[in-house]
């Protein structure tokens, strides 16, 4: 007998057959550049905790602090009930990172883009937004009502032909982009976009999440990267990742701080961040501050592997498999097939690597994602290249024996 819900079976039926599949992995212990996974131990290529700072004994002694005078929770929404000045010294010390006049907390990077997005325009506005852009980006967009026309990813000059042909037509504008994207690696064209901006009398919203403590001189961002400090833009971004802790972040100018506390919904509908990751974010934007040498260890770490993974394809003509251009501690091998990348994310698990096969609809392309650590050393890293080397040995074998048959 048929239920509202039997084209469930169907659609994952579909799934499995075009290799979409996921299931979770859990790891045991504590997070680093090695984790336990099924009893075994894994050098770890799928983390965002570029720094290492998650599992880092600082980040953790603030936590445990903040928990015994606080407690587990914020218990509320900060503007009923769960706000703290611990709130208010993280935002604060995201300012100065930032070199913004302000900061706004959130309990996620998700809910900071969603709420951001559909504060700043509605439905007599437009957007563009880049075609690679996360999905809270995405998401934001349609919540907000307003238009929304996709761009060609990086693709500039379109920017500016859409912008001239619709602008016009609409109350206020915003522009959407990652600063570096996360399932590639590159960065986005910030003052290109920003002087486009200017000219059309947009605003410019950054995500920084994959960003944020890796790039610039200080570890700001994107927008510190490219020079654009004290500029007019949105920056957006997450404590999760290189930060080692959990939440997200809007920096600006003071007034759109102030609009967005009384009008993004991902703020005013939310509890607050708890007091434990409010604490960890701070510790870890004090060590971003203080020991640079963590941010030069991990772009060391960026450049070794992307020079042995460079020589390693430059051997390897007859596979279907690129290194994507990077400028950031997120390194892809693109892979022809999404059968093909799960093989080789199989074979670098049994050989002691973690290193997730990411397939479509996440990315067009299948791909091996490799993030790098500050925490990772040569010994891992060599590890990694040659477990891959033996693993396309196995894929091109594979693929000589189905030819021959």
């Amino acid at each position: 007998m048929s239920t509202p819900y039997a084209w469930l079976e169907d659609a994952l039926i579909t799934i499995h057959r075009a290799d979409w599949y996921r299931s979770v992995q859990a790891t045991q212990g504590r997070a680093g550049a090695v984790v336990q996974m099924d009893g075994q131990a894994v050098i770890n290529f799928a983390s965002n905790d570029y720094l290492g700072l998650t599992g880092d004994d600082r980040l953790m002694q603030a936590a445990i602090a903040a928990i015994q005078e606080f407690g587990t929770g914020s218990t509320g929404s900060r503007l009923v009930s769960g706000h703290r000045e611990l709130h208010e010294q993280l935002e604060r010390a995201i300012a100065a990172l930032k070199q913004t006049e302000a900061a706004l907390v959130f309990s996620s990077g998700y809910l900071a883009n969603v709420g951001t997005v559909s504060a700043l325009v509605g439905k007599r506005d437009l957007i563009l937004s880049d075609q690679y852009n996360h999905s809270s980006l995405k998401q934001g967009a349609i919540l907000s009502g307003a238009t929304v026309l996709d761009y060609a990813h990086g693709d500039v000059a379109q920017v500016q032909q859409l912008l001239a042909q619709h602008r016009d037509r609409y109350r206020r504008c915003l522009l959407l982009t990652d600063s570096v994207f996360s399932m590639d690696g590159d960065l986005c064209p910030l003052p290109e976009l920003l002087a486009l901006s200017d000219t059309f009398e947009a605003m410019l919203l950054v995500d920084e999440a994959h960003a944020t403590g890796v790039l610039g001189a200080t570890g700001a961002g994107g927008v510190e990267h490219f020079g654009c400090t004290g500029r007019a833009i949105v920056q957006v971004g997450t404590l999760s990742k290189a930060l080692g802790s959990l939440g997200g972040y809007v920096a600006g100018s003071a007034t759109l701080i102030d609009y967005l506390r009384n009008r993004a919904a991902g703020f005013i509908y939310t509890t607050g961040l708890s007091p434990a990751d409010t604490a960890a974010a701070l510790a870890a934007i004090a060590i971003v501050q203080q020991d640079p040498d963590r941010r030069a260890q991990l772009w060391q770490n960026v450049t070794t592997l992307k020079q042995a993974l460079s020589q390693q394809l430059a051997t390897r003509s007859n596979l279907e498999m690129k290194l994507l251009a990077s400028e950031s501690s997120i390194l892809c091998l693109q892979v022809a097939s999404p059968a093909i990348v799960l093989h080789l994310g199989k074979q670098l698990r049994q050989a002691g690597i973690f290193a997730p096969a990411i397939r479509p609809p996440t990315v067009p392309i299948s791909r091996l994602r490799l993030t790098l650590m500050a925490t990772h050393d040569s010994t891992h890293l060599e590890k990694l290249v040659i477990a891959l080397n033996q693993a396309l040995k196995k894929t091109e074998g594979n693929k000589s024996k189905t030819k021959e048959g």
